[in-house]
Parts: structure tokens; C-alpha cells; sequence
């Protein structure tokens, strides 16, 4: 599978030159020294991913007519300040040492703290310190969206999109912590959390936001290929990740194998294997899951009851069916016919990915 007609490697140079030049002026004068922490734990961060949202936002654009403009780009790339502001707080919720192979931002700080030999808790610390870099991000996000140099009429025809999303993907994460307290879940309450956390913010609310800022209203053809197609890929995008997180490489994820059933993550694909599994299974799942200190044996058993119970392969072929229906609904809308094979091909780099 490629994704040249897409443009996935210029896009993602245009969008990391874009984050470069905004987080170099960000850090207020005076005090460098003590900021370096801060800016350094922002770099790495926003120096992976696969830049599929600001993706999305770019060929909703051009979708609907947007011309090749920097501007764009400069909107688009303010979405991986956003997502790297929710990685941040997701991992101190869930207690996550890795991100993309690397310390988890408030591993780092608490590190930096513990070799400092400062006074306190240096978990405390570095957890403060990972609540404010989240902060920090989310604002630079906004501040960056607003000042992307596309005409004052976009920006503001496609803010209360833009606001609408940030709530979405603030609840959701609520959704999910509340989904774990709670236990049982079902696959419904799973999708919920998923759309709200996950697939409406990386996949229909970033190309609504294109669709916007080049048509400055949305049609009700743009609607219907949002939710058609959006929602669709979301959905698939996130059982994707529900799926590599619990079978997915650590060479390629970057995290340790099977750290969502550690972290007790109440995902789609739990929810299908306790729907499917015979009670002394389901029993085991439920004491296993959540488990901080699940070994490899633990994770191996978990792994072969959703196995065994079809959970994978369902999921698998749900991802399938979201896919097929999302091109469906793609075939039938008015976007450029540029457009409409680069969407084809990020549907389906989202869909299959392996990170």
C-alpha cells in the first residue's frame, strides 16, 4: 500500500516545519534554563506520529476547492499540538512509562527530578510537570490555529468547529476514565468512548474543519461525507488501535506489548471478548485485566481468550465494514477527484496501520 497520491511525505514536511517555526517563539524570555525541560519534552514529542489528522484537515480543503496555500498547512499542523496535548494527559491517567519508545513525559520529568535530588515526591513532580506541559500545548494549539495566516472569514467560520472538537475529545477522555470505574462495559459504551476520544477528533472533525475553512459554511453534502466517511474511518481507525494495543509490535508501537490490558483500557475488542466468553474466561479476563503487574504469561492468556472467543477476527472484520462503507459514502460526494483518491488511500493507511 502506498500513499503517494495523498502526499503523506511532503505533507508531513510541510506540517513538521510548521510545528518547528511555532515552538521556537513560544517560550517566554528569561529563565531559558529552567523552560529547556519543557521545550525539549515538546520536541519529542511532536517529532513522531504519522500526521494523519492534519492530513485529513489538508484534503478536506482541497476537497472543497482550497488552494495550495501555506496557510494551510499551518491550521492543519495545529491539530498535532492538540493530539499532543491529550498524549500527555492520557499517559499520566493511565500511568503509561513509554510514548512512541520514549519516556512518557512525566516519567521524564520525574526523572529529571530524582537525579536532581530535589526536595518532595518526585512522582508528584513529574506529574505536575506533564499536567502543565499538556496545558501548554492545548493553548499553543489554539494560538497556532488562530494564527495560521488563512483569511480572518475561515478561521472564523470554522471555529466553532474547532471548539466543538476540543470539547468532544476533553469528554471523551472523561468517558473513558468512567468507563474503567464503572467495570463492565458494552460494545455500545466502548464505541461511545472511542468516537468521543479518539475517532471523531482524528478522522471527521479534522476534515470538517477543511471542508470549512475552504467553503466557509458546511453543505449538507459536506455533512453527509463527514459522518458517511469521517465517523466510519474513525471508528475503524480506533478498533485498529484497540487491536495494536494489545497484539501490536513494541518494536513498532513503542510501547510495551499488551500495555492497554495492564492499563485495563475497557476497549471495543475487551468488550467483544467478555460478550463471547464462557464464564470461567470471562472470569479470568476480569481478574487479569488491569492488572499493573501483568507478565508475559498474563498477556499471553488474555491474548488467547480473545482469540478464541472470535473478538479479533470480528474486530477485524468490523474494520473491514467500516472501511467499505466509509469509500462508499466517499464515492458519492462532490470533492475533487485529487481529493477523493488521496482520502481513499488515508482511509485505508489509517484502517491498517501497524504503529
Amino acid at each position: 500500500m502506498t500513499t503517494q497520491a495523498a502526499g503523506l511525505d511532503t505533507l508531513r514536511a510541510q506540517v513538521e516545519r510548521a510545528l518547528g517555526e511555532f515552538v521556537e517563539r513560544q517560550l517566554p524570555d528569561g529563565g531559558e534554563s529552567e523552560f529547556v525541560p519543557l521545550r525539549t519534552a515538546a520536541d519529542e514529542l511532536l517529532s513522531g506520529g504519522k500526521r494523519l489528522r492534519p492530513a485529513f484537515c489538508y484534503w478536506g480543503w482541497r476537497g472543497a476547492g482550497g488552494a495550495d496555500v501555506p496557510g494551510i498547512f499551518t491550521a492543519a499542523a495545529s491539530l498535532e499540538l492538540l493530539q499532543a496535548s491529550a498524549l500527555v494527559h492520557d499517559d499520566v491517567m493511565d500511568k503509561s512509562d513509554l510514548r512512541r519508545g520514549m519516556p512518557s513525559a512525566h516519567r521524564r520529568f520525574q526523572a529529571m527530578h530524582e537525579k536532581s535530588g530535589w526536595y518532595g515526591s518526585a512522582d508528584q513532580f513529574g506529574e505536575g510537570a506533564a499536567i502543565l506541559l499538556g496545558n501548554l500545548l492545548l493553548i499553543w494549539s489554539g494560538e497556532m490555529w488562530r494564527g495560521s495566516g488563512l483569511p480572518s472569514e475561515s478561521i472564523e467560520a470554522a471555529q466553532p468547529v474547532h471548539d466543538h472538537m476540543r470539547t468532544e475529545l476533553m469528554c471523551g477522555q472523561y468517558l473513558d476514565l468512567l468507563e474503567q470505574a464503572h467495570g463492565e462495559n458494552t460494545f455500545e459504551s466502548a464505541l461511545r468512548v472511542a468516537l468521543f476520544k479518539s475517532g471523531k477528533y482524528s478522522v471527521e472533525q479534522p476534515l470538517r474543519l477543511g471542508l470549512v475553512l475552504a467553503a466557509k459554511e458546511l453543505a449538507p453534502w459536506m455533512d453527509d461525507l463527514c459522518t458517511g466517511y469521517g465517523r466510519r474511518v474513525g471508528i475503524a481507525f480506533q478498533l485498529r488501535d484497540d487491536i495494536l494495543g494489545v497484539f501490536g509490535d513494541p518494536a513498532q508501537t513503542g510501547k510495551p506489548a499488551g500495555d492497554d490490558l495492564r492499563e485495563g483500557k475497557r476497549t471495543m475488542l475487551v468488550a467483544r471478548t467478555l460478550a463471547s466468553a464462557s464464564p470461567e474466561d470471562a472470569e479470568t479476563v476480569r481478574r487479569l485485566l488491569g492488572d499493573p503487574a501483568l507478565d508475559g504469561l498474563g498477556v499471553e492468556t488474555l491474548r488467547r481468550i480473545i482469540e478464541d472467543t472470535g473478538a479479533l477476527q470480528e474486530c477485524e472484520d468490523l474494520i473491514g465494514d467500516y472501511l467499505g462503507q466509509a469509500l462508499a459514502a466517499l464515492d458519492e460526494a462532490p470533492v475533487t477527484a485529487e481529493a477523493r483518491t488521496a482520502l481513499t488511500e488515508l482511509a485505508i493507511a489509517a484502517t491498517s496501520r501497524k504503529t
